[in-house]
């Protein structure tokens, strides 16, 4: 494991448990050498890496600000671990992740947001749209909310589509418009945004995003399109960096966006 200034944990994937099939990019259950079950993000899968690198980037920023996030975990698959699965299409998955792919502590027991059912407080709901603007996440809909109850407690899942620049690394330097927030689950109810902006914009700083960003690993930053991984690193911070010193534009739009709904 190469630089990791966050200290996430390296655990080794012991038995497949099952596949989540609802997840576009087929994650699945996992056990680990550690005794814990992961819901594993395979390097392989969908957006290959891109979605690992949005995964751990958004989940810890998340985490710094305070939100209820699963422990991440780099998860090393060997070669030939799933050799016995039957389905064609999870070896060759499997087969495709070999090295080190990305987990999520696995919230036994938790169940899905339900925005019909249960009132959220507008702060937290426009601290949660702050995030997911800052992130340019287009997947915390009313049809997928990637929000569990746990433990009485509201916890952040899944921020694999955030970033989606990367895939094509247009607009990287974060000034862009983000109009799928209007589609955000909590949009109504975030009616504290600014005051949310002027204190999260001042925990997300340089040396946080550095952070971060420093703890992506080598391998992850595969893109041809640079000459080197730090190159692309680069891009991720200089993303950031630029994002939160104008984030009271995108603390507008997203106003905009909830009041165009009233």
């Amino acid at each position: 494991m190469d630089n990791n200034p966050l200290g996430l944990r390296q655990v080794n994937t012991t038995r497949y448990v099952t596949p989540l099939r609802e997840g576009g990019s087929m994650p699945a259950i996992v056990e680990a050498d550690d005794d814990f079950l992961y819901v594993l993000k395979f390097r392989s899968a969908g957006q290959g890496t891109k979605a690992l690198i949005a995964e751990l980037i958004g989940g810890e920023i998340a985490r710094v600000l305070g939100f209820k996030v699963p422990e991440l975990v780099f998860v090393h698959l060997a070669d030939g671990f799933g050799r016995m699965e039957g389905d064609e299409e999870i070896q060759d998955l499997l087969k495709g992740s070999v090295g080190l792919n990305l987990g999520l502590h696995y919230l036994s027991g938790s169940i899905t947001f339900d925005p019909v059912a249960t009132n959220i407080d507008p702060l937290l709901a426009s601290q949660i749209v702050w995030l997911d603007a800052l992130l340019m996440n287009m997947d915390r809909t009313v049809r997928n909310t990637n929000l569990l109850w746990w433990h009485h407690e509201l916890w952040l899942i899944d921020h694999g589509a955030a970033l989606y620049w990367q895939h094509s690394w247009n607009n990287t330097e974060g000034t862009q418009p983000f109009p799928m927030i209007k589609n955000h689950v909590l949009i109504s109810k975030a009616t504290a945004l600014r005051e949310v902006d002027a204190a999260f914009s001042q925990v997300i700083t340089p040396a946080v995003i550095a952070e971060i960003v420093t703890s992506i690993p080598v391998d992850w930053l595969d893109d041809r399109g640079f000459e080197d991984p730090e190159d692309q690193r680069k891009v991720y911070r200089q993303f950031l960096e630029s994002r939160i010193s104008q984030s009271s534009s995108f603390v507008k739009e997203a106003e905009d966006a909830r009041i165009s709904l009233i």
